[in-house]
């Protein structure tokens, strides 16, 4: 919170998500009144205030998903690459002081306690005309006078920090903006009750109604119809999106809750209003990315860390979460969905310098890689997606892991041999792979051990450090790879090549760079104090408290240079993404003109290096 004026600051922020305690109290209320029955309520208030609560975050993650759906907002988006990890850190829910105003009001106001638990029609009516006299009319002219410099500069600035409006932005204010706004909200309801015709549905229908029309106004698309608004009294009665993202970008207009009309009335609708809902309805271009990133689901839990699930989780490295496990069961549903019908579809985009970058999902998890009985489907799904790209006009469609496991199409050489005329380049990045763990290997190195070795990547690490006087042992079982990798040495250098077929091979050596998984009874014979570096997929897990465990090999991208990036790839650090995703951009940024597929080019290591480091990247420690 910026905020030190009075009622500014959110006292329980400070306790991060520790303030979701506050509900604790409540939750043995809940228990005692009607699970126990020691505390007996006539009309069941906690039950329904917690039905009410969940209620509200449903709508809330409804409005949060559809309005980052590629698919669904592509042509109608209000504004594009606008909203960053800051935004997202600063849009927090605040609805819990609502609760608190209801519970209050409910257990001290004549008329508010003791609910019908049906629907009284009545009350319905009583609703609507205390919202739109009383509640609309005080909103606009309370929102006006926050707009006043001194009152705007302590209070309301904190709000308008989100320039471009995503649904939770409708309820981030400061704390006294939300009490006043919670008082508004009641005055129906207090109206209903003192009229007699108050009942729990009516609480729920009008609440509910609330928070929707809040994340109408601020998704960042605009949805609305035209047929739709143009009838008669329309306009005058509900907002669009693109009405009241105007008064986020010009801020001296479009006032209103909920309704134009006091707009109209007051002199202050923006004159541009009706000319920029036009425009949007016409529908934007579809926008062409210059490069794209074609990743694939990992696992069930994982899969919900894209934006449109759970877009908090999404802004964070992955990690397991306990409450994410309710979620495993109707994952296991999607995935179902998603193997028999879905398609290809665009998971998050950002601006890196003036470069359009999207992530294409292939919608496959890991373990479908090892089907055998699939491998035609997703070659199928990747070929599509190369195809579409090159229809396009996208320069460069990198490949994720599993998507250019050798396996599965060879690094990519699949498609571009069977597609020769190709004009989008296809690069599986494995060039940076590689760069990224030699360049971060100690300086003074002077053997390393490597399992893994005569994979693509490991084929790669060990010629190029065998050619700066490093022994490399490699272990592996097959004579006939290891020889066929030695013969690609230069002769003077193939004595740094040495083939080794167990792991105590490598129990005096503090450098060991992991390229296949290693259990526990492998990794005891690495010596107290190594490093393991890694380009297994997924990493392996760190069981020695006495050795250290580097991460999968990434980039850091320069943040001043990045607009609209709000997801982290999955447990990459915010502003990072795994090193392939960071060659397929340094291959768009440099207008390289060559496809990256197959085998490694050894003599390429530095020059990708070099043009990494030229436009501002830098690998994760």
């Amino acid at each position: 919170m910026v905020t030190q004026a009075f009622l500014g600051e959110w006292p329980l922020e400070r306790l991060g998500n520790y303030k979701y305690w506050v509900y604790a109290p409540f939750l043995f209320k809940l228990y005692l009144t009607t699970f126990r029955g020691a505390l007996p309520e006539s009309d069941n208030w906690y039950l329904y205030m917690f039905g009410l609560i969940i209620a509200r975050y449903a709508v809330q993650q409804f409005w949060n998903t559809i309005t980052r759906l590629h698919a669904v907002t592509r042509t109608y988006e209000i504004h594009r690459y606008a909203v960053d990890f800051e935004q997202v850190d600063r849009e927090d829910n605040h609805m819990m002081l609502q609760f608190l105003f209801f519970s209050v009001a409910h257990s001290w106001f004549p008329g508010f306690s003791n609910f019908t638990s049906g629907w009284n029609s009545k009350g319905l009516l009583w609703v609507l005309l205390f919202h739109v006299g009383p509640t609309e009319c005080l909103y606009y002219w309370v929102h006006r006078i926050f707009h006043i410099d001194a009152l705007y500069k302590k209070y309301h600035s904190f709000h308008h920090l989100s320039v471009v409006p995503e649904p939770p932005t409708g309820f981030i204010t400061t704390m006294l903006e939300q009490m006043l706004q919670s008082l508004l909200v009641c005055i129906p309801l207090l109206g209903a009750a003192v009229m007699g015709t108050a009942s729990m549905g009516l609480i729920y229908v009008y609440v509910i109604a609330f928070d929707f029309l809040k994340c109408v106004g601020h998704s960042n698309f605009e949805f609305v119809p035209t047929w739709l608004h143009n009838l008669p009294g329309a306009k005058y009665l509900v907002y669009t999106p693109s009405y009241h993202s105007l008064h986020h970008t010009e801020q001296r207009s479009n006032f209103c809750l909920f309704m134009p009309l006091y707009d109209y009335l007051g002199g202050t609708v923006d004159p541009k209003t009706d000319s920029v809902y036009a425009e949007l309805r016409k529908g934007i271009p579809e926008e062409v990315p210059e490069f794209v990133f074609l990743a694939h689901c990992i696992d069930l839990l994982s899969s919900l860390q894209v934006s449109f699930m759970f877009r908090t989780l999404a802004a964070h490295p992955y990690e397991w979460h306990w409450f994410l496990w309710p979620f495993l069961l109707p994952g296991l549903c999607i995935l179902c969905m998603f193997w028999i019908f879905a398609d290809t579809f665009v998971a998050h985009k950002y601006c890196l310098y003036k470069l359009r970058c999207m992530a294409w999902v292939v919608p496959r998890h890991g373990f479908q890689y090892f089907l055998p009985f699939g491998l035609d489907g997703i070659n199928k799904f990747i070929e599509n997606s190369i195809l579409d790209a090159d229809a396009k006009g996208v320069k460069v469609l990198s490949l994720a892991a599993l998507n250019k496991n050798e396996a599965l199409n060879g690094g990519g050489l699949l498609f571009v041999k069977k597609h020769p005329n190709l004009r989008v380049r296809v690069v599986h990045g494995n060039t940076l792979t590689a760069a990224v763990i030699i360049k971060t290997l100690p300086r003074d190195v002077k053997e390393v051990f490597m399992n893994g070795a005569t994979s693509k990547l490991g084929r790669a690490i060990a010629l190029y450090l065998c050619c700066r006087g490093i022994r490399v042992l490699m272990l592996t079982s097959s004579n006939e790879r290891f020889e066929s990798i030695q013969r690609e040495a230069s002769p003077e250098f193939r004595k740094n090549l040495i083939r080794v077929t167990k792991y105590q091979a490598g129990k005096h050596c503090k450098t060991w760079i992991v390229g296949k998984w290693t259990w526990a009874k492998d990794q005891q014979w690495a010596p107290p104090g190594t490093h393991f570096h890694q380009f297994v997929v997924p990493p392996i897990s760190p069981l020695r408290t006495d050795c250290t465990y580097g991460m999968l090999a990434g980039m850091l991208l320069p943040a001043s240079a990045i607009k609209g990036m709000r997801t982290c790839e999955m447990n990459m650090q915010r502003h990072a993404v795994h090193a392939c995703h960071a060659g397929g951009l340094i291959h768009a940024l440099e207008g390289w003109t060559h496809h990256e597929v197959g085998s490694i080019d050894v003599q390429r290591i530095d020059i990708v290096w070099d043009a990494a480091m030229r436009n501002g990247f830098s690998p994760i420690a």
